[in-house]
């Protein structure tokens, strides 16, 4: 794809989004589109691995939410889904390199074969972590499926058994990720500018 054909998609994508958003995207990576066959390829395969067997969806929140939802519609296998929230990013744009546990899941992944679902992997730690946290209780068997890895900034050795895409060692947000808890509503991935996250936008009126 052309440079032009970059700029047309994304100039036709900002339309359709909040003006104080469109003005901090600096172009988009990742369009609807590419983002929904990345989806279904990923549905298909999980479907596979998993035929005649049932799966435990384990989604971490807040960034995958978006993910989950869609990667769920893809799956012809029986599955349950649960979710976690997991603190490892505040307001900044790098990993804070802990994970704090904000809510465990509900559901008992003993005996159970389960799949996280992520919308970004980066440094690789919290995967790490979650990946043995499950497998200590006793799943019967454990896998990582992400849409966009960042392996730029891995620094943990974690097997990632399904990936989406590859992405670049950019700041990005939309579909689920965000800045600051804003820009989860764009339906695409975008670059964020970095005059965006250098300063924090000042308070508005009410």
């Amino acid at each position: 794809m052309s440079a032009e054909d970059d700029s047309k998609i994304t100039e036709d994508a900002l339309r359709g989004i909040p003006k104080e958003y469109a003005e901090n995207i600096d172009r988009v990576l990742f369009s609807a589109a590419k983002i929904k066959a990345g989806v279904q390829k990923l549905g298909a395969r999980i479907s596979e691995d998993y035929a005649g067997k049932e799966i435990l969806c384990v989604g971490l929140l807040t960034g995958a939410y978006t993910f989950v939802s869609d990667i769920l519609r893809e799956l012809t296998v029986p599955n349950m889904v649960d979710f976690m929230v997991l603190s490892s990013y505040g307001c900044g744009t790098t990993s804070q390199g802990s994970v704090k546990v904000k809510k465990d899941m509900s559901i008992d992944p003993r005996g159970k074969h389960v799949v996280i679902i992520e919308d970004l992997i980066d440094t690789g730690g919290t995967l790490k972590w979650v990946r043995k946290h499950l497998a200590g209780k006793d799943a019967a068997s454990v896998k990582i499926c992400c849409l966009f890895d960042k392996k730029a900034r891995r620094t943990a050795d974690v097997e990632v058994d399904y990936v989406g895409y590859e992405c670049p060692d950019e700041f990005i947000v939309g579909y689920g990720m965000d800045f600051a808890n804003h820009y989860r509503s764009l339906p695409f991935v975008g670059v964020l500018k970095p005059e965006a996250y250098e300063k924090p936008p000042p308070p508005r009126s009410p």
